[in-house]
């Protein structure tokens, strides 16, 4: 280059820039593209090319080099063309996807390639096939002289990193004030009047709480189930007694709650267990060594066990700090559960319990009503429920104790939050769980009060129609009075708590406002226990969970990137454009949430009349130095990532990028977000990213967040309200 500068001639800047643009392309290669297009489907056939080639130089067919499917119509080859061979002879040829015959030769002379340029106009490729039927293929050939540095890099990657976003200027916040008009959908992207028409079966372990009592969801009592088929009740190696206080004695391997008189076994043997279904999430269990700073599964000079969440991020370091910094009985919360009957206890326990699970602690939900009905059966009346009746206040007692050991024992197994669910609505029930606790767990009292009777009465309602207590009572205006007796007979000694550390929720059931009251709230744990209750609230409002339309890197196999959408996705979006707007019509309120990646913002462009917001949060899991590449690449190139990754595809971190745990912590605020909104939302989102949100509302264990099923082309609709999750699924196009 600096030679040609000094060596100008009289000719002028224009010799000069002729003698370096030579300078210049002699250091450069020929890179060719072929492309062959066939709107007319033909899976089964794949496109090849063969002939005097670089990587091929031989007319067989079986060493033809297979073109690679770009869209649903396109198929594409491209490589470099050495200096010495810029003259290329060839063919296409279509084989069957599976074996070398039959194998179908383009029609008419070879193809002659000189310098990048077609020996003639040839822009078109016919093939006979066995049964005479012609198929034509368009044909594009694209040739560019690239540099040295250019050749570093794949010529995908060359084509498509420089290539600008088909959504850049879009703004993170965007809204159509009205829909537009046209016909820009078309009419193959038109639904049926009945979205019905397009409900696919939801998966066995889908999101429908709403059918499901509450209660029956939660914990089995492993004190009072015995058997394979827990027919038979046992309270062997428990004993519970409330005898005059004065008079307590003390028996070998017995703990004495003092103020009522409660004796019960901290330690129980394996066989005493009976059944226990296990719906937590496990984690791994890490304790501080005492001779060094760092974290050992062994804890035997504590005979507890302590566990850290299955988690990464703030998560994580908070556990942490805890076991390090904090007291023993700090490791293990139980949240005690306070409220009046149908003040929506249960249901702000279970969603409580599921945010806890999703977010990594091990976490389970106690219902103190479930072990009354095993222990003294179903079918009890209100007057069972009556402060001045001694025999139904020791019963109550009794199965309150039962199910406390029960959460106390599981804490020493490893277990981290236990939600303790019953009415426990007088100082003297408190102060008997506090004492059950002191030095195995700490305990925040959470009050649910609410004012609103037509609210009450719905849920007196709904308990009718749900509750095992009435499930044999074919009367149903018999089984309301009985609960509103129940009720009376609850209000008439119910004390609000003022004592320990608590958090009352005043009338925020509708997310109009409301109050939230903390006291002696400190942590981290505890602190994001409030934030999340803060934001939720029971109105009825759908969420749409969505992947969005194919791309054109899913047609290739290949994980990350930020490739557009393909001719399919392009449809998808204008079909769920169709589906939003029949959907949604008279929810205006709604939102659409996209990621910022181009293929989520493209298959949310044809929706209108909505407000768009870009969520960085919502972005793909990244894969690192794995992006853009196909898992059969990475188990070539990476065999030791594939196998890790195929090991635990949860905890499994790519290099420089994120694992699934990664994903749902960054997750956060979306869930967050999506309890605090009162109207519908739209989620169009990455199969990873969806996931991990559709564990969160089906309550599915952390483990299972990596395999979850979340097809392209199909619509989740959760459906949240007062009664819990409904799931249903819409399937727009295969």
């Amino acid at each position: 280059m600096g030679t040609a500068s000094s060596t100008q001639t009289d000719g002028g800047s224009d010799g000069t820039v002729d003698r370096l643009d030579d300078d210049d392309q002699s250091g450069r290669q020929l890179y060719v593209s072929l492309k062959m297009e066939n709107r007319k489907l033909t899976a089964h056939l794949v496109p090849h090319v063969y002939g005097s080639l670089p990587l091929v130089g031989s007319w067989e067919s079986s060493k033809a080099l297979s073109m690679e499917r770009e869209s649903v119509s396109m198929w594409e080859l491209s490589f470099v063309v050495p200096p010495n061979h810029e003259t290329l002879d060839f063919k296409f040829l279509l084989k069957p996807k599976d074996s070398d015959v039959p194998c179908f030769v383009e029609e008419g002379p070879s193809r002659l390639l000189i310098g990048g340029t077609l020996g003639e106009d040839a822009r078109h490729a016919l093939f006979k096939l066995d049964s005479g039927e012609v198929l034509e293929y368009q044909v594009f050939v694209k040739a560019d002289r690239v540099s040295p540095f250019d050749l570093a890099a794949s010529w995908r990657a060359y084509q498509e990193n420089f290539r600008p976003s088909a959504v850049r200027g879009i703004p993170d916040v965007s809204i159509n004030s009205a829909p537009q008009t046209g016909g820009e959908n078309g009419s193959s992207a038109g639904l049926e009047l009945d979205l019905e028409h397009y409900v696919v079966p939801a998966p066995s372990t889908s999101a429908n709480s709403a059918h499901v009592y509450a209660a029956n969801n939660t914990e089995n009592p492993r004190s009072l189930i015995s058997g394979s088929d827990g027919s038979s009740y046992s309270t062997k190696g428990m004993e519970v007694i409330v005898p005059d206080p004065s008079k307590v004695f003390q028996s070998s391997g017995m703990v004495e709650s003092k103020s009522v008189g409660t004796f019960s076994p901290l330690q129980r043997h394996d066989s005493q267990r009976g059944n226990f279904v296990d719906r937590g999430v496990g984690s791994p269990r890490l304790v501080k060594s005492s001779s060094s700073n760092i974290f050992s599964g062994d804890n035997s000079g504590t005979g507890t066990k302590n566990s850290m969440p299955a988690a990464a991020g703030a998560v994580a370091a908070a556990a942490v700090a805890d076991q390090m910094l904090g007291l023993k009985e700090d490791r293990h919360l139980a949240i005690v559960l306070v409220g009046l009957p149908a003040r929506g206890k249960t249901f702000t326990a279970a969603k409580l319990t599921r945010y806890l699970r999703w977010l990594g602690h091990d976490t389970k939900h106690f219902n103190v009503g479930k072990y009354r009905r095993l222990k003294h059966g179903a079918n009890q009346s209100a007057d069972f429920f009556r402060a001045d009746n001694p025999e139904g206040m020791e019963a109550r007692d009794e199965v309150a104790a039962l199910a406390f050991e029960d959460m106390v024992s599981w804490m020493h197994e490893g277990g981290q939050v236990g939600i303790f669910d019953a009415t426990n609505s007088n100082r003297r029930r408190r102060n008997m769980l506090m004492k059950l606790a002191e030095g195995n767990c700490k305990i925040i009292f959470l009050e649910t009060i609410c004012n609103d009777v037509s609210i009450i009465e719905k849920n007196i309602r709904l308990k009718i129609q749900q509750s095992p207590d009435y499930a044999e009572e074919p009367d149903f205006e018999a089984g309301l009075e009985d609960f509103k007796n129940r009720l009376a007979n609850y209000e008439k000694v119910y004390e609000p708590v003022g004592e320990g550390s608590y958090i009352k929720m005043i009338d925020k059931v509708s997310g109009h406002g409301g109050q939230i009251q903390v006291n002696n709230i400190s942590g981290y744990l505890p602190g994001r226990i409030v934030f999340f209750l803060v934001n939720t609230h029971l109105t009825p409002r759908p969420i749409l969970l969505t992947r969005h339309g194919e791309s054109q890197d899913n047609v290739r196999g290949r994980i990350g990137g930020d490739a557009a959408i393909s001719e399919a996705g392009e449809l998808y979006s204008k079909k769920l454009a169709n589906f939003v707007e029949k959907r949604l019509k008279s929810e205006r309120a709604a939102s659409i949430w996209t990621s910022t990646l181009q293929r989520t913002i493209l298959t949310a462009s044809p929706i209108v009349g909505f407000p768009k917001i870009q969520w960085r949060a919502l972005d793909e899991i990244n894969a690192g130095v794995c992006d853009g590449m196909t898992y059969e690449e990475i188990k070539k190139s990476r065999p030791e990532e594939y196998e890790s990754r195929k090991k635990d595809k949860l905890r499994y971190r790519y290099p420089r990028g994120e694992s699934y745990l990664d994903v749902i912590q960054r997750l956060e605020p979306v869930i967050i977000e999506l309890e605090r909104q009162r109207a519908p939302v739209v989620v169009i989102a990455h199969q990873a990213v969806l996931r991990a949100l559709y564990a969160y509302f089906a309550d599915r264990p952390l483990k299972e967040v990596p395999h979850i099923e979340m097809p392209l082309h199909t619509i989740i609709e959760i459906q949240m309200g007062v009664t819990g999750v409904q799931e249903k699924r819409y399937k727009l196009m295969d």
